[in-house]
């Protein structure tokens, strides 16, 4: 008998920082957070790490396993931390490890706001 049990999954709540940009102009509040957002992402190590995170099996990746993005591990933890500062990463101590995780709701808001345009 095995005791594995089946959650629900459940959809996160997606706020999106600011409304989509062709709906109205951005208040200075809304400006600032979407610019820290998109700040973040404009550094390429940054970009890298944050790819390697999203695409990484499970959704969550070990340090140890996203560091090669070729720069030292002083400055790969300086790259995270900014991507934690932005929303953009969760983290979560385990033992001597650090996993991230992308925070799917921010995200997704994110692509709200940009997304009027695909169209």
């Amino acid at each position: 008998m095995s005791n594995v049990r089946v959650l629900p999954l459940l959809e996160p709540d997606v706020v999106p920082c600011c409304p989509p940009l062709n709906e109205r102009p951005l208040t200075a509040e809304e400006a600032v957070r979407t610019a820290a957002m998109f700040k973040a992402l404009s550094d390429p190590v940054r970009l890298r790490l944050f790819s390697a995170v999203a695409s990484y099996e499970g959704g969550e990746a070990c340090v140890c396993d996203i560091s090669d993005v070729g720069v030292s591990q002083p400055t790969v933890s300086h790259h995270l931390k900014k991507l934690k500062e932005a929303g953009l990463l969760t983290s979560e101590r385990r033992g001597t490890w650090v996993y991230y995780r992308v925070e799917p709701s921010v995200l997704a808001g994110m692509s709200k706001v940009l997304g009027q345009y695909a169209a």
